[in-house]
């Protein structure tokens, strides 16, 4: 019983260390979480099925399994219960909206199945996305890395036009993946045959057309269920596309062929956040981004 205790009492320091240590990932969970508290849906049932996908995504993905079944060794099926129903109670609880029913109750048994629900020892087989031209290079290798997490973020996204705030708050969640999309350098031979092709402005083109193509069903989904409140959507249009092309606008106006990746931090996220909410101050920062890009891309392409 003193090693379950020991073993609850380190994850409980790890997640604080997680926290602390790593900003990029806490600010989205808590944004995420926040969202959850107060989402209300139609029916309570979604409540339970909802956060019991939330406690098996993390079931799915963890890692440790080999290491507790060493630790624990008649026991380490009760660790997963115990922690996947913490997960799951921890958001069902949270919940300002839902009463404690009966399904809700019965799911912590279904998180029994868990403890017998191996996750792959081997990755996910992954999408070439060929498909995407190659004047998109960061899109299709962004996608080739993160295939299934982007399928599952991009679900996400066309969800949250249910409603007014989940349409803002998953927005905000989706600017830190775009952020990654545009954050690493290719070599300076690569930069160099790609602008002699296409100017900077056509990039910039192609790639916004990529991005609201992609957004387009979220689009229509909120058009469709929240018409009335048509004016949300078109602030959520100005607040994302603004913020895409600061980050891209960034990428190019710090490219350097000696650095690796242009290092996107929170404080870049929370300055570029700011902006897109205020509008106007995106529009003068893109402007001058644009100019201190071309002038980059000049000094290794020439004329």
């Amino acid at each position: 019983m003193q090693k379950i205790y020991k073993h609850f009492q380190f994850r409980f320091n790890q997640s604080f260390r997680i926290f602390n240590y790593n900003p990029k990932v806490s600010l989205p969970i808590f944004l995420v979480f926040g969202m959850l508290m107060i989402v209300k849906f139609p029916q309570s049932i979604f409540y339970p099925l909802l956060y019991f996908s939330i406690a098996l995504v993390f079931h799915i993905n963890r890692k440790d399994i080999p290491f507790l079944n060493k630790i624990f060794i008649n026991h380490w099926r009760l660790i997963i219960f115990l922690e996947s129903a913490f997960i799951y109670a921890l958001f069902l609880m949270a919940n300002i909206n839902y009463k404690i029913e009966k399904f809700g109750l019965m799911m912590f048994f279904a998180i029994i199945l868990l403890c017998f629900l191996q996750p792959k020892s081997k990755p996910f087989p992954t999408l070439q996305w060929n498909f995407i031209s190659n004047d998109l290079f960061e899109w299709k290798s962004y996608l080739r890395k993160n295939t299934w997490m982007f399928i599952l973020t991009y679900l996400v996204v066309i969800a949250s036009a249910y409603h007014q705030a989940s349409l803002i708050l998953c927005g905000i969640f989706l600017m830190d993946y775009l952020s990654h999309v545009y954050e690493d350098n290719e070599n300076k031979e690569m930069l160099e045959v790609y602008f002699k092709k296409i100017n900077f402005k056509d990039k910039i083109y192609k790639n916004i057309v990529f991005f609201n193509t992609l957004l387009s069903p979220t689009y229509i989904a909120f058009l469709i269920i929240n018409f009335n409140e048509s004016l949300y959507l078109l602030y959520y249009i100005f607040f994302m596309n603004l913020y895409f092309l600061l980050i891209l606008t960034r990428k190019y106006k710090l490219y350097h062929h000696q650095e690796k990746a242009n290092y996107f931090s929170i404080v870049v996220f929370i300055e570029y956040f700011v902006y897109s909410m205020l509008i106007i101050p995106a529009f003068i920062i893109i402007h001058l981004n644009i100019k201190e890009a071309q002038q980059n891309i000049k000094n290794y392409v020439g004329n």
